[in-house]
């Protein structure tokens, strides 16, 4: 018997998933910010004077009564991102307003874990960097922020940063009456 009809004898009751592709390997949706006018929106983010953060300081950050671990697991990349938001070489007027519809959206659709994608800047004063400094002012005025942290290699390393979010108010009530269940 040959090695092909042994294959097929062993797998002949194995049916296939439906859509695998998908199943198996998931890639987080890259959000789509459309360009927006600052009447259109009402964006409280500032743009005034900056404190630049030098490139050897970590962009890091952590809300008050978050635990040490969350930030932790965040920097690991163990929590898994649902979205992406992409500021590379786009003026800081337009990564103000990405930044605000993004942070929007996430909270519209319970999003937990998200990552911003800024880019590397070799000096300080790159436009890079600066766009990273304005991150800093700009992501802790969200009410949704837990925390934040540079990204692990795979994902941008020191160019991007992941986000994490609260639970909305939906999510845990979904939560409470799912733990509710299964303590009956």
């Amino acid at each position: 018997m040959t090695e092909q009809n042994l294959f097929r004898e062993a797998m002949g009751d194995v049916k296939p998933l439906k859509d695998s592709a998908s199943t198996l390997w998931h890639k987080p949706p890259v959000v789509k910010v459309s360009r927006i006018q600052d009447d259109q929106l009402d964006n409280p983010l500032t743009c005034g004077h900056l404190d630049i953060v030098p490139l050897t300081i970590p962009l890091e950050y952590r809300a008050e009564g978050i635990q040490q671990g969350v930030l932790d697991k965040l920097r690991q990349g163990k929590y898994t991102v649902q979205a992406t938001l992409n500021l590379v070489r786009q003026p800081v007027e337009q990564c103000r307003q990405a930044l605000y519809l993004f942070m929007l959206q996430a909270a519209r659709h319970n999003l937990r874990n998200v990552l911003i994608v800024h880019g590397k800047g070799r000096n300080d004063r790159a436009h890079a960097n600066i766009i990273r400094s304005y991150l800093m002012r700009w992501l802790p005025q969200f009410a949704e922020v837990q925390a934040f942290c540079y990204a692990q290699n795979s994902d941008g390393g020191s160019g991007a940063c992941y986000v994490g979010l609260r639970k909305s108010e939906s999510a845990r009530l979904e939560n409470r009456e799912r733990h509710a269940r299964r303590c009956r």
